[in-house]
Order: C-alpha cells, then structure tokens, then sequence
C-alpha cells in the first residue's frame, strides 16, 4: 500500500477533500476487497492481501489518494485502525491454514498514538489467531527509527503474527529493512515482475532474491502477475507464491484460480523437477498419525505410550495440517508440576506447535532442508510436515533428509568417471536438458582424440590414461580461462568429452583448446620416431602426432531444440573435422535465435 505525500489543487479543493476523509472515518465509509496469493508450487490459495477501498466514484476510491490523504492530514492512525477492522471483519479465508495479509504502514509504527492489541480483540471475534495474520510492511514507506519499529514488530512476533516486507526492489533500503526487520515475506516489486519472461536482467535479480531468501528461510512472493508467460517463467524459477490480475483480481469474495492455468502451471513445475533431477520432498515422506484439534491431549498421550517409536503426530482440521506434536515436548509438558492435571483432559490444540515447517510435496530436498535446519534450535529435530494441494500427505523426518542428500552425493561421485573425475553420461544428460528447458542460449562443445586406439595399443593403457587425464585438464584449463562460471564439462567415455558453455565467444574456447592441447600432448611421445600412424581401421595415415577434432554446435535458442538435433549436427561436424588432418574445430548453428 503506498502512500503519496500532500495533495494539490485549490484551498477549497484541499478542504472539501479533508471534509470528505473526516466524513469517511466517521462513517466508515470503506470497504475492503481481497487479492489471493498463489503457491506456484501446487496452484493452491496460500492466502488474500486485504486491499482498503474508498466510496465508490468518489476521488478518495483509490488507495493511493485515500491513504496519501490522510498521511498528509495526519489521520493515517484512525484511517488504518479503520482499514484494519474492516479487513479482518470480513476476511474469506476458506481453511484454518490460510493467512491474511494486512497493509501496515511504517509511519504507523513510529506514530506514538498506536496502541498495539487492538488487533487481537478483532481477530478473537472474528474466530481468527494470530497465526493467519501477516503484518505487510510497505517498503516505500521509510521507517526512519528501526530500533522502535522493531520492538513493535517484536511484540507483534511473540504473539504468533508474521512479517512481509512489500515492494523489495523499488526503493532503497530493502536490504536494510530486511536485515532490521527479518521478515518471513519478502514481496518483489511488480517492476521487476512485467515481462520477466523478456528481461535477462530482471530474470537474475529476482534470481538473487530467491537465492538470499531462501537462505534466510524468507518466503518470495512475486507481484503483478498479468501475463502468463510471467507466471511459468517465475513457477520454472521456483519463486514460491505470486499474486496479480492474472491469478485474481482484488474482489469482496473468495477467489480461486483457473484450472486450466494451474494445469499450465503444475505441468511446468514438473518438467522443472524432472530435468532438474533433484528429489522431492514428497518422496520421503512416510504415513502420520493426525489427531483433530479438539482430541483430548489425554488420547494423545496414549497414543504414543502405544508406539513407543512415533517421533511426533500431526493435528488437523479436517484433512488440512495445523500444528505438530512431539512426543517429547508432550511429555516434557505433562511431567511438570500439576501437568496432568492441567492438560490431560484439555484439547491438544493448547500445546500444539501452531507454526510447523509445512512444505508441499513437490519442493526440494534440498530447499526444505535448508528451512529445517534455519530453524530454532528448540524446533531443529521436529518432523516436517509434507501436503499435497494443501491436503496432509505425510511427514518426513531430519535423519531422512540428511541421508538423501548424502546419499545423492554419493550417487554423484559414483557416476563420475573414475579416470578423471568428471560426470559422466547420466550428469551430462541432465545438464543438457536443464539447459534446453531453461531456453537460454548455449553452445556444445564435442571432443574427440584423433588416433587414441593406435596411442593405447603402441604405448600401453597406462601411458593412455595419462592422455585422456591431460586432454580433460585441457578441457577445464580452457574453461576456465574463456568459459563462464556455469560451464559444464563432461568426460562420455574413452577419448570421447563433452563441454556445455554460456561463453558469448565458443569459438575462441575452441581456439585456445586446440592450442594448449598441442602445446603438450608431444611430452607423451617425444623420445619415440615414427612416419605414420593408424586409424581405427588400421590403415596407415601419415602424421606427425596426435591430434583433437571438436564440433562446435551454437544453440541460439534452447527452445525448440532438442538432443537429437545437437546430436546430428555433431556427427555431421564430426566427419567433417575427421577428414581434415590437424587439429582443428567445425561450427553449425542450431534454434532461432532470440529477437
């Protein structure tokens, strides 16, 4: 929600306009509509953002104009305390997990009249908690004392309310409003979001944004989605929600998204899994036992007395997740003075964990991980709780994250090539598929040792060895030199690499590998004399060495493209570089370049 600093126009428009703010605070003449927040994950409703309207057709409708007004008339606090009444009063949430996130202007914060508390007596009458409130702080509102908006924002915490930080990217102290505040929600600027799909540098600042959020267990929402190449772009980056017209539009009911572009949307996460060949949080997870909110902590108790191995239960309402309870907190709870007699018939919901690590089940290992273990050192060990379509799925515990990951980079160093340590075919295939679905321009590089079997069979496997290991220090020396950090270079088998560049100049790349490997590769035959050597037919061929043959295949484009086209223009390459004596490198282009 932004705010506009003073007003223009005549005295008398100024006044007839304060007249008509003070009209409105006393009538409560506003309405608020409400605007869902989308997992792009599962498609899924995750929550509304309650956007305050004023009379209809009048010049203060809009929010710009109405709050603006009243921060220049210096009635910003009974105009949001209005705001916020009539949010929660008529809030849609469908299901008890849904949040509502509630605009909060920083200078309220710093406004000595704001009396924290009136927010809980509104939710407890609306039958809400806390817990699915999320205080929107609007970052071109500058806080100007971080200390006393943090000790706001604190007491605010401790009750079980979350932060978002609104607008990241259009001013200038986001990073620091991140940094002071800690937020839960970071929500990038739309201006980053129009025609990301068309834009490589908001593409990798938003890429930034998610790398630092995640990091920090901050969740990324994006905003103004219209578009929905907008909408596939940001789901195959894996930004976790989205908001804007596209997925609905701010009304007074509760919204749902179309089905039909959900599909689009789930079908694109999925083939971002599947050429990504990360695993999924949802293939770890085992059956729970889930008690209703309302059970007595009594049957609970028994519960776990039966199954001395259940780590923990999951408490629900209806089949949606709500809380956690751990075995040991529960009996830690009960073993203390007068717990039995104040819990045992009392419903778990009083000694649930109302904010558990929740995660769908198509997120990462790798991700959910990370949001484990940045957790409180009271919550580290707890179960994590997996749904599907916000639905309870199952649970999953820290052991058994921790043994995929190191089971997956077990698997990676066992399907390395074991001369030279490079991936082999089965990462080679993944990255070349990443690439081509992420559509960004790339170039292959094919490597091929000209003469090797004649090599191997007059100097030995040893002496062989030695070759293919110098010929893939070639390969990374050249990489490194003229290649970009995100180069990729595999080792297929016997004399046979691969190179995957981002490099604007491949054939440069090129050039220097061929120089460098002829620059060397005399050292392995230097002291013998020959005329001739032989081709893999055994006819004789007159050479004064070894050499390296390369097909360069330039992808202008990923899209459209696929393996066996790289593949084809390669062999045809290939021959082409074989029948010439040298070494030496061939180029085609593949894919429509970008316009």
């Amino acid at each position: 929600m932004a705010t506009e600093r003073g007003n223009t126009g005549t005295p008398q428009h100024r006044q007839a306009l304060r007249e008509e703010l003070l009209d409105i605070l006393r009538m409560k003449n506003i309405h608020t509509v409400y605007q869902p927040i989308v997992s792009l994950s599962d498609g899924v409703v995750r929550g509304y953002e309650a956007l305050t309207r004023g009379p209809s057709g009048s010049g203060l409708e809009g929010p710009l104009s109405l709050f603006g007004l009243a921060a220049a008339e210096q009635l910003l606090y009974p105009l949001d305390r209005l705001a916020r009444e009539s949010a929660i009063s008529h809030a849609v949430l469908t299901h008890p997990k849904q949040l509502l996130f509630l605009n909060l202007s920083a200078e309220i914060l710093n406004d000595p009249s704001f009396v924290p508390g009136q927010t809980l007596e509104l939710l407890k009458r609306k039958g809400l908690s806390p817990a699915n409130v999320v205080l929107e702080i609007t970052e071109r509102s500058s806080i100007d004392d971080f200390d006393a908006a943090r000790r706001v924002l604190e007491h605010y915490r401790k009750q079980g309310y979350r932060i978002a930080i609104d607008d990241a990217g259009a001013g200038y102290s986001s990073l620091q409003a991140i940094a002071e505040l800690q937020p839960d929600f970071l929500k990038a600027d739309r201006s980053l979001i129009s025609n990301i799909h068309q834009s490589k540098t908001k593409e990798s600042i938003i890429e930034t944004l998610l790398t630092f959020a995640e990091k920090l267990g901050i969740s990324l929402v994006a905003e103004g989605i219209e578009k929905p190449e907008e909408l596939l772009k940001l789901a195959g980056m894996g930004v976790h929600y989205g908001q804007g017209y596209l997925l609905g539009r701010p009304q007074a009911q509760a919204a749902q998204v179309e089905r039909e572009l959900v599909s689009r949307m789930l079908e694109h996460g999925k083939r971002r899994d599947a050429i990504s060949y990360v695993i999924n949080i949802g293939d770890l997870s085992t059956p729970c036992q889930c008690f209703d909110v309302k059970t007595p902590i009594s049957v609970v108790a028994d519960h776990f007395n039966k199954i001395e191995t259940a780590l923990g239960a999951v408490i629900t309402t209806g089949n949606v997740p709500v809380g956690l309870i751990m075995r040991e907190r529960l009996f830690q709870q009960l073993a203390g003075q007068y717990g039995y007699s104040l819990f045992w018939n009392r419903p778990i919901e009083q000694l649930m964990d109302d904010s558990p690590l929740i995660a769908d089940q198509h997120s990462t290992v790798e991700t959910v991980s990370r949001l484990a273990t940045s957790r409180d050192i009271r919550n580290l060990y707890d179960l994590v709780i997996v749904t599907a379509q916000g639905q309870m799925h199952g649970t999953v515990s820290i052991r058994a994250m921790l043994e995929c990951i190191t089971n997956a980079k077990m698997e990676n160093a066992r399907v390395a090539n074991a001369l030279t340590g490079l991936p082999g075919n089965l990462q080679i295939n993944r990255e070349l598929n990443r690439r081509l679905a992420e559509g960004r321009n790339f170039s292959v590089v094919y490597a091929d040792l000209d003469y090797f079997k004649w090599f191997n069979d007059r100097f030995g496997f040893h002496r062989g060895d030695q070759l293919i290991q110098y010929t893939a220090e070639c390969l990374g020396r050249s990489v490194r030199l003229l290649g970009t950090e995100s180069d990729f270079v595999g080792h297929i088998g016997g004399d046979d690499f691969i190179v995957l560049t981002s490099s604007s100049e491949p054939e440069k790349l090129c050039a220097e590998l061929l120089r460098h490997f002829d620059s060397g590769v005399s050292a392995f035959y230097e002291t013998e004399d020959w005329t001739y050597v032989e081709d893999r037919d055994g006819n004789r061929v007159e050479s004064e060495g070894l050499t390296l043959s390369l097909s360069l295949v330039i992808c202008e484009t990923g899209r459209n493209v696929t393996t066996e086209q790289i593949s084809q223009a390669a062999a045809q390459l290939k021959k082409k570089s074989k029948a010439h004596r040298g070494s030496i490198y061939y180029c085609d282009f593949i894919g429509m370049p970008e316009s």
